[in-house]
């Protein structure tokens, strides 16, 4: 027995990180008696301590609430608590498209922030019918006209029918399950037709295998089922069908718009594409769900382990943490400084923190990451186009015909005060302003960047010149021809391969030259002299020197003739000479680690 479709709400929430998404959701399920008063917990949709310490989420939750409205009836409300950062934008659009409707949620004290823009503008594109829901109003700080004047001018969405709430102390949540039942539409759907389904989401649980949250457009799904993924074309047979509340509870069917699990002993999450649609196998849908696409990495790095021993463990850590996250990759890669290891594709910078922050606290890993690299475009004199992941493998540049790289558009909020500084990183970052905009006493900035400029330490120095009140989003806008060149870093004329990175021909010897510096204080002394160059194929662009240990081997000649003195001294210098060619340099790990992490912070 399948829901009334009429009696069915489906709603996301969209908030910029912080503004109190997280605790909304958490007094909705407490006031609609989802779990005890014991039971609750805080946070409780965010499954990782990662996401609890952080506020953010990373993976989207679902839960569905009984709720019996002032009319009599009972309606069931489908709650998507959603990723809210730029790295996971894919998938918060297909939760997006699960849904009918969208709660914005608004700090009363901070307003309109980068995230919260870009997006209500995802859920405008879905037709979802918007409530603005301006939370946290029982702050000293707090200005609730002041942020519904924003919301009008700055997204263009009428505050006529706004919420006030507090979620921590639950001002208004009567009102806003109100706001929820009467503004936000019921699903359309066909229950007679061929089964179509969304795949919004997946992950793997060790006791069921697969779990994947789906939302049934048409159709009927049952136990017993025999289901096709139409993008991946394998076939599955349904074992359970449950829904969330937010205990797992197990039902006989879901029926169109209805939102829920399914469980069909896969083994693999990489076999489970967030947006593909699953129909029956026995009669298929005519055609698939738009707007599926395949999720690429965008940021690689290297993973090596600073104890060569641990090699094994970081492979086995790494195909676990794959079996719940299938849009991270990894493949093995050796280095001559820093041995055996891993380069790892990820969907951003939050994405990598994430990833290397779980390796290090779940598995005990100790992790020397190199520089973040972006995918270039390759356009080789032959007509064909490479992509190149990591640096190391650039091609000879004779026969590479023009370079391209990865622009995004950002989008900034910040300070008046804070402006002038913010420019001048953006411009220092090859910027191209688009647009500056005034809301109340903060600008709104539009740059295209590109994104190596942004992978570095873009973020921290945004907001560490804006002291934390600057917000920043962007989304991916193509590849552009650019200047592009391999900067090799050589410490006593051997090239070290881990430090070798990509960089735009005008900025290249400001880089090389901060990246001598750094090596030059991190590499201890030795018995002879270390040249430390920065080198673009064989032309030398910076060069540090670290001078030698020297013996005093004229302490022995009191008196007598300075030729004697010199000899000595000559002797000695054909010797450093000698050892210079033949010796080798011994890096310290700590070395790699200190210039990896500054490499970038001029």
């Amino acid at each position: 027995m399948t829901a009334d479709i009429s009696l069915i709400r489906n709603f996301s929430i969209i908030a910029h990180i912080d503004h109190g998404k997280s605790t909304l959701a958490d007094r909705l399920i407490q006031t609609t008696g989802g779990l005890t008063a014991r039971e609750m917990s805080e946070q409780v949709l965010d499954n990782m301590d990662i996401e609890k310490e952080r506020g953010i989420t990373i993976k989207a939750q679902t839960v569905r609430l009984d709720y019996p409205a002032k009319d009599g009836k009972r309606y069931i409300l489908n709650l998507m608590d959603t990723p809210g950062h730029v790295d996971f934008a894919y998938e918060v659009s297909r939760s997006l498209a699960a849904c009918e409707g969208a709660l914005l949620v608004v700090d009363a004290a901070q307003g309109v922030e980068a995230q919260t823009l870009a997006n209500v503008y995802q859920s405008i594109e879905h037709d979802h019918v918007i409530v603005p829901v301006i939370n946290k109003v029982d702050l000293p700080a707090a200005e609730p006209e002041r942020v519904k004047k924003q919301i009008e001018d700055v997204i263009g969405l009428s505050t006529d029918n706004a919420v006030l709430t507090s979620a921590k102390s639950g001002i208004g949540i009567e009102d806003l399950l109100e706001a929820i039942v009467t503004e936000i539409p019921a699903p359309k759907g066909n229950p007679d037709a061929p089964l179509k389904c969304m795949l919004v989401d997946s992950w793997y649980d060790p006791y069921l295998g697969v779990v994947i949250l789906v939302r049934v457009i048409d159709g009927i799904l049952k136990k017993g089922q025999q289901i096709t993924m139409m993008a991946a074309g394998t076939t599955h047979l349904v074992d359970r069908v449950g829904c969330f509340r937010p205990k797992i509870e197990v039902l006989d069917a879901l029926g169109p718009g209805e939102i829920g699990f399914i469980t069909a002993q896969i083994k693999e999450v990489a076999q489970t594409n967030v947006g593909d649609t699953i129909t029956d196998a026995r009669r298929p849908t005519a055609e698939a769900l738009p707007g599926f696409k395949t999720v690429q990495p965008v940021v690689f790095c290297g993973l090596f382990p600073i104890d060569a021993a641990d090699f094994e463990k970081l492979r086995d850590s790494l195909g676990k943490l794959r079996l719940n996250d299938a849009s991270f990759s990894f493949e093995t890669e050796s280095s001559a400084a820093l041995g055996f290891g891993f380069r790892c594709g990820f969907l951003g910078l939050l994405h990598l923190e994430i990833i290397q922050e779980r390796l290090t606290r779940e598995y005990d890993l100790d992790l020397i990451t190199t520089a973040p690299s972006v995918v270039y475009e390759i356009h080789m004199r032959d007509g064909t186009i490479k992509e190149l992941h990591n640096p190391a493998d650039m091609p000879d540049p004779s026969s590479i015909e023009f370079m391209e790289e990865p622009w995004i558009e950002a989008t900034i909020f910040v300070p008046d005060e804070y402006l002038g500084s913010l420019l001048k990183l953006c411009q220092d970052r090859r910027g191209i302003q688009k647009n500056l905009t005034y809301v109340g006493g903060r600008a709104q900035i539009t740059y295209e960047l590109p994104l190596n400029e942004v992978v570095f330490d873009f973020y921290d120095r945004l907001k560490s010149i804006s002291r934390g009140y600057a917000s920043f989003d962007y989304h991916q806008i193509g590849h552009r021809e650019g200047d592009l060149v391999k900067m090799s870093i050589m410490v006593n004329a051997e090239p070290v391969d881990a430090l070798s990175m990509i960089v735009h021909r005008g900025a290249a010897e400001a880089r090389g030259r901060h990246m001598c510096e750094r090596m030059k204080d991190l590499i201890p002394r030795h018995l002879f002299k270390i040249p430390i160059q920065a080198a673009i194929g064989g032309k030398v662009i910076a060069r540090e020197t670290i001078a030698a240990m020297r013996k005093d081997v004229t302490a022995k000649c009191y008196g007598g003739d300075a030729s004697r003195k010199r000899k000595l001294l000559d002797k000695q210098k054909e010797g450093k000479k000698r050892m210079r060619q033949y010796g080798n340099v011994d890096i310290p790990q700590e070395a790699f680690i200190a210039a990896l992490r500054m490499g970038d912070e001029k």
